[in-house]
């Protein structure tokens, strides 16, 4: 049976807690009475994270694995799984098990009314180094498109938007889903924000909330507001799967 849901797990060298989280998924999923996938994106990953992926695909006909051999980044890492979700809805979670299961039947019933559902942090630990980085981001992001929905964590769509328009970016930071949340807001498909819970991670360390991929992002988001000035495309076929690079 097709599934209905295809949840994409994020992992890069996540030993220690990608077991425990792709199980919370899978029960959470299991819940909602819907058919689904659980598809583990192993990124390069140089510790075992690859051999539990394997295994625990080998264990249900409900998860599978894509190996990038070299990693490459929350980018790639977006693409594939937007190249290989085959479900109706679309969500991303990383594997570090920090945002709860639980966020996927909060937002099945908001999907109801809704192309895109989009989750935030009402109010999220950190140091003030990163939050002043990310407020930074944030802000540079906004000068250069203007006003965005409030995002900030998982999300999930319907599939069907990827046919509705191309994506520009081919960096290896989180543009590609800005760009994706900001082309649904100019074709005027419905978006909504909405809080979600947060955990403290128990194992490893943030890969993405550096000086170095904060730069790397911003970057990214210079390079495609150029993009949209020379007037690159932004309508494609359904047939059409070719990502413009940056």
């Amino acid at each position: 049976m097709r599934p209905i849901i295809s949840t994409i797990v994020m992992a890069f060298n996540e030993t220690g807690s990608l077991e425990k989280t792709v199980r919370e998924i899978d029960t959470t999923l299991a819940e909602t009475a819907k058919p689904y996938e659980i598809v583990i994106i192993n990124d390069g990953s140089s510790d075992n994270t690859g051999t539990i992926a394997d295994r625990l695909a080998k264990g249900s006909n409900r998860v599978r694995v894509i190996h990038h051999e070299t990693n490459r980044g929350l980018g790639g890492t977006y693409r594939t799984g937007f190249a290989h979700a085959v479900g109706d809805l679309v969500t991303f979670f990383p594997a570090d098990g920090q945002f709860p299961a639980k966020i996927i039947k909060e937002f099945l019933p908001l999907m109801d009314g809704a192309d895109m559902v989009l989750g935030y942090l009402p109010k999220r630990n950190g140091s003030r180094l990163s939050k002043c980085l990310s407020g930074a981001e944030r802000i540079l992001f906004k000068i250069l498109f203007g006003p965005m929905p409030k995002f900030q964590g998982v999300f999930m769509f319907k599939r069907s938007l990827l046919n509705a328009f191309e994506l520009m970016s081919s960096g290896r930071g989180w543009v590609v889903v800005m760009e994706f949340i900001m082309r649904a807001k100019i074709h005027k498909y419905k978006i909504i924000s909405v809080p979600t819970g947060f955990r403290s991670r128990t194992h490893g360390k943030s890969k993405i909330n550096n000086l170095s991929a904060i730069c790397s992002n911003l970057h990214q988001a210079i390079m495609l507001r150029w993009c949209f000035k020379r007037g690159r495309p932004v309508i494609k076929s359904k047939n059409n799967e070719r990502n413009v690079g940056l």
